[in-house]
């Protein structure tokens, strides 16, 4: 009873430094009581491998990437006060100015794409403020993911972000109170990682694989010539064949098969055969392995972890959707909206608060893809006889 009585500063008294030397605790145990607190995690996915062999050198990958990317980067922003019961634009605004312009190295596209890049490889991206004296925003910058560590403090919670460059590292502190800091951290849920977030390429990595393998395969098959694959065997002489070859029928037969059925243009070609002589595969062929079927098996599978619609990938054999507009309709609710509204509620969390009270919107009103949406709404609200004009008008996103 009595060891459980004493206090917290007599047990950490017991491991300092003058007792730690006399005890002689490994360099493990040191680390145990005195840096967990502030021990930098990594991301354990690597990011190289995802970006070079997802993003780089899959056609499915970085289709779907793209994509979502530039859509997302395409929507316009709008500022808007929110310290009255009306909703009134703001045209003119530093904080526009600075979504529109983060940094003198991009625009607010570009930006935004490269952001939401990061994030479809990685599963995480990173934006740092860059403020003045007054604590005001006057630069945005992307990081990369994998230069990125987070430190933690003993009950999980972020201390500060360690951004590791060629030359530097630098430490951004995030306030245990309200948990600011000069980095925003976007990221999609893991249901085994606290703080870093899953990358859609991650659950499609056996696809990405099988396909760009797929594409190694017709490589191969090229650079080698188009050559079978297979070996000709002689029967033995009691059985019809020749035993074995002499060097002349040896050259003959090599210079035979190299001349005429090697090369792409003699791909296809019938062998003839004789003195006993028998091909035999020595592996599957393309048809054997259902091999345009599978390939297209995984870049549905792809496209499916990223959320996009085969259809508008020009996959084949796809009829979910009865025509395009109902692809790309589907594409911009279940995947681009969502998280170009999760960036929006971030930054009103994050950046407007720097600036002022006020709110960033989607202008989601002159977004083509939307448009039998928003034709449909305004057939509804225009047909609604039990409703005033003022309230038709706040349906369909228009002030009174």
């Amino acid at each position: 009873m009595k060891k459980s009585k004493r206090s917290i500063f007599s047990i950490f008294k017991k491991f300092s430094p003058k007792k730690i030397e006399k005890k002689s605790l490994s360099s493990d145990q040191y680390k145990t009581y005195f840096y967990d607190s502030a021990k930098p995690v990594w991301m354990s996915r690597n990011y190289g491998k995802f970006a070079d062999e997802g993003y780089i050198r899959n056609v499915i990958a970085n289709r779907c990437a793209s994509m979502i990317a530039k859509n997302i980067s395409s929507i316009k922003i709008k500022l808007f006060e929110n310290n009255s019961e009306k909703k009134f634009e703001i045209k003119n605004h530093p904080l526009l100015n600075i979504i529109r312009f983060p940094n003198p190295a991009t625009n607010g596209n570009l930006f935004r794409e490269a952001l939401f890049s990061h994030r479809l490889i990685s599963g995480n991206s990173y934006i740092l403020a860059v403020k003045n004296s007054a604590g005001i925003p006057l630069e945005l910058y992307t990081l990369r993911p994998d230069r990125i560590s987070i430190t933690t403090d003993r009950s999980g919670f972020v201390t500060s972000y360690i951004y590791k460059g060629t030359d530097k590292e630098i430490r951004y502190s995030v306030d245990k109170l309200t948990g600011q800091s000069d980095v925003l951290h976007l990221k999609n849920f893991h249901p085994l990682d606290d703080h870093f977030g899953l990358s859609p390429i991650e659950p499609a990595a056996y696809s990405i694989d099988q396909h760009n393998q797929a594409a190694q395969w017709n490589q191969s098959l090229l650079q080698n010539g188009a050559k079978p694959s297979g070996a000709l065997v002689i029967k033995p002489q009691n059985e019809g064949g020749m035993g074995s070859l002499t060097d002349e029928q040896y050259t003959r037969i090599k210079r035979q098969m190299e001349e005429e059925f090697s090369g792409h243009n003699n791909a296809g070609k019938p062998m003839l055969l004789e003195g006993g002589l028998d091909w035999k595969e020595m592996s599957l062929s393309p048809r054997d392995m259902d091999f345009i079927s599978s390939k297209h098996n995984s870049a549905r599978e792809i496209a499916l972890a990223f959320g996009v619609p085969p259809q508008l990938l020009g996959i084949p054999g796809d009829n979910t959707y009865s025509n395009l507009i109902e692809a790309r309709l589907e594409l911009w609710e279940q995947t681009i909206l969502p998280l170009a509204e999760e960036y929006i509620s971030a930054l009103n969390h994050w950046l407007t608060p720097m600036f002022n009270n006020d709110d960033l919107e989607l202008d989601i009103e002159n977004i083509p893809a939307l448009l039998p949406r928003r034709e449909s709404l305004w057939k509804r609200v225009n047909e609604s006889s039990f409703i005033s004009e003022e309230e038709k008008r706040r349906l369909v996103g228009m002030g009174d």
